[in-house]
């Protein structure tokens, strides 16, 4: 994994502005816009963890959802060639499309764990 970090279950995209000559970064996978920021990467985890416990506190008086909601289903862009050889890999496991799909996802997710 590249440029990110990771804070219980929140992940950040992180940078570098040579401009600035900062360390920055925003927490990925919520509703709001919420960023931090440091001078080195000690500040930059602590500004990280900071941002988190002030968005949870946030959320919690407001009575908002922390994590921001997925409906399950999207739309993946992949070649035609690579769309044909998995449409018949599905076919010869006697499984859907959608299910082999599911699968790989599954597979990547324990390989990660």
């Amino acid at each position: 994994m590249k440029d990110v970090m990771k804070y219980d279950d929140f992940i950040a995209s992180v940078h570098y502005s040579s401009e600035d000559e900062i360390f920055y970064g925003k927490v990925e996978g919520i509703n709001d816009l919420v960023t931090f920021e440091g001078n080195n990467t000690k500040e930059l985890k602590e500004s990280f963890y900071e941002a988190v416990v002030d968005y949870v506190e946030i959320c919690r008086e407001n009575e908002r959802e922390v994590f921001k909601s997925y409906k399950g289903s999207f739309n993946v862009r992949i070649s035609p060639y690579l769309h044909k050889k998995i449409s018949e890999i599905a076919l010869l496991k006697g499984i859907s499309l959608n299910k082999l799909v599911q699968n790989a996802l599954e597979h990547e997710i324990e390989q990660l764990s």
